[in-house]
């Protein structure tokens, strides 16, 4: 477990105030909250994403991004992020392994949840939720490819209760974020895992994490029952307005 004389600034989108994280922030989170390292989040507009300063820190205009004061480094991508904060921070190889083989397995399920279930969740929290029209076609597209990224997971984690080794590791809390989100999938609470009993079993295992935890507490500030994205703006809009006046 790491400690630093500087607190890692996360720079991401707001999304209430205080400042709430999305799940790719959220992620990052969860590795600098296991490991102990001191951070603090820099909000601004979503309006602002892809404007400066920001796109001098991150030129793609994605949030998260951070900046850590004791190495002098600006990254953005959240698998970057992951792994330098491990190669950096996990000096007791509490989220990792030691050898060449696992350590590999373990950035191998890295890329696929930045590659596979990133865009897909992503797309259909979009189209479910934030896209002002309702396309009936993109939102059972990417029905059928979360499911299906689930379906990998589900065989992956057949006979184990980790993604690699006897143990959870960043890898494992990767997918975390974005598998809490499964609602996005349009079916009630209690069946989305249908089907998929072994990554019910998995991502129950990680819940009660201290570190996901607070992420909870952080997340609890985002609006609620929100249909499109202009209801979630509005709602993040009078979110501000109200904090303003208590300022």
């Amino acid at each position: 477990m790491a400690t630093t004389a500087k607190s890692i600034k996360v720079l991401g989108t707001r999304k209430s105030h205080p400042p709430a994280p999305g799940p790719n922030t959220s992620k990052v989170i969860v590795i600098l909250e296991e490991l102990a390292i001191p951070y603090h989040i820099h909000s601004f507009s979503f309006a602002d994403v892809k404007k400066k300063p920001f796109i001098d820190i991150n030129p793609n205009g994605r949030a998260p991004a951070i900046q850590d004061p004791n190495t002098d480094i600006t990254l953005w991508e959240t698998g970057a992020i992951t792994q330098y904060l491990i190669e950096q921070y996990d000096t007791k190889k509490k989220l990792t392994y030691t050898d060449l083989i696992r350590r590999s397995h373990l950035n191998q399920y890295l890329m696929y949840q930045v590659s596979g279930q990133v865009p897909y969740f992503g797309q259909l929290g979009w189209f479910s939720v934030f896209h002002y029209e309702n396309l009936p076609s993109a939102i059972e597209r990417y029905q059928n490819e979360t499911r299906r990224i689930l379906s990998v997971l589900e065989g992956l984690l057949e006979g184990k209760d980790w993604l690699v080794g006897d143990k959870i590791t960043f890898a494992d809390l990767a997918f975390l974020p974005y598998n809490d989100r499964v609602w996005f999938l349009g079916v009630p609470a209690e069946e989305r895992w249908n089907g998929f009993p072994n990554v019910k079993g998995w991502h129950e295992r990680m819940t009660p994490r201290k570190s996901w935890v607070k992420c909870m507490g952080i997340r609890e500030r985002l609006p609620k029952d929100v249909g499109n994205k202009k209801e979630y703006e509005e709602q993040i809009k009078k979110s501000d307005a109200s904090a303003a006046t208590q300022e």
